[in-house]
């Protein structure tokens, strides 16, 4: 719902998968040209990073993480689910459906690949030639294509600079002890993709508009989730599929009287009649570790008397972390640099 704030924003994650998909080869291949043979680098291997880098993100519900981290805790009661985890369903489903002839083997380690920066990560077949779970979703230091496309392209629709620049990276990585490493004198280099991407989540992706809205569609999906059964296809790919952000125009002009209410909301969107942004609290840094996330029961029970009380259900309440990829570690101290390179 970005586009909605940022005008500019009107990219598609399928935009974003191709992007991945070239940047994921651009990578292999690199590799393969100056270290190919040392590595034992083949076509499965540039094959299988190249798939992995197009379908990583087809697991993605409506409207993204919004699906994933918002409407769905929300309407399942904290249920946990990862759109990598429907990827890799995804994928089995699209074989099997459509007869595609691919080596199971390859199929798995895509899966593997796809998963290996999420809490679900599926053990790696593969004992040797680590490197290459690193260079989509890398689990072990967060440096990855995936990173390399989102952070560039968001930042260009948006309107912001972007001094973060991967082709130097691509350009200079080399495998050392199985995991890519890189010249320590690109140090900045790589502080400057985690600051952009925190950067990314300050101005845009926390923007007090763009969460308003974000918090309208959670509650108008949240709605209509009792009529459409929305959350049950999660557990299943042949209905899962059907879903994406054309929801939101299904509730708006279907006449069901059980969908009024998200109609209301969607109007409200519409009219830009949105929630009101009151305040917020950034946490200092020595008291994160203890502190509790605030909920709207602890605004409504916080306030003085006199005037307009508000309730609980009047309230939303947005926790948001916002830090370098890798919680409260420094992020460079996961990187094998390398003097020598």
């Amino acid at each position: 719902m970005t586009h909605l704030v940022y005008p500019g924003a009107v990219h598609s994650r399928f935009e974003h998968s191709l992007g991945v998909y070239w940047l994921a080869g651009e990578a292999i291949e690199k590799l393969k040209t100056y270290q190919g043979l040392e590595l034992g680098i083949d076509q499965f291997d540039v094959q299988t990073v190249k798939i992995s880098g197009l379908l990583h993100d087809i697991g993605h519900g409506p409207f993204s993480h919004l699906f994933e981290r918002e409407f769905l805790p929300k309407v399942l009661n904290g249920f946990k689910w990862a759109h990598e985890q429907m990827s890799a369903k995804l994928i089995d489903h699209i074989i099997d459906v459509h007869h595609i002839d691919v080596e199971s083997e390859m199929i798995k380690r895509v899966k593997e690949m796809i998963l290996a920066d999420s809490e679900f990560a599926l053990p790696k077949s593969a004992k040797e030639k680590q490197f290459l779970y690193d260079i989509v979703a890398n689990g072990r230091n967060g440096i990855d294509v995936d990173k390399f496309d989102y952070i560039v392209r968001d930042s260009r629709a948006c309107g912001l600079g972007c001094s973060f620049d991967f082709h130097r990276l691509m350009e200079t990585m080399r495998v050392l002890g199985d995991e890519i490493c890189y010249r320590a004198k690109d140090y900045l280099s790589i502080h400057k993709l985690f600051a952009t991407r925190a950067d990314l989540y300050r101005t845009v992706y926390t923007h007090s508009k763009v969460k308003a809205i974000e918090l309208m569609v959670v509650d108008a999906l949240s709605k209509a989730n009792s009529y459409l059964e929305l959350s049950s296809s999660i557990q299943d790919p042949s209905e899962y599929w059907k879903l994406d952000d054309t929801i939101i125009k299904t509730i708006e002009i279907a006449p069901d009287e059980e969908l009024q209410e998200s109609r209301d909301l969607i109007l409200r969107i519409r009219r830009r009649n949105l929630y009101q942004f009151c305040n917020e609290y950034s946490v200092p840094k020595d008291q994160l570790e203890h502190f509790k996330n605030v909920t709207p029961q602890d605004i409504a029970c916080s306030q003085k008397n006199g005037g307009v009380l508000l309730k609980e259900e009047d309230i939303a309440v947005s926790n948001v972390r916002i830090d370098l990829a890798r919680g409260m570690q420094n992020p460079l101290e996961r990187i094998n640099f390398c003097p020598g390179l």
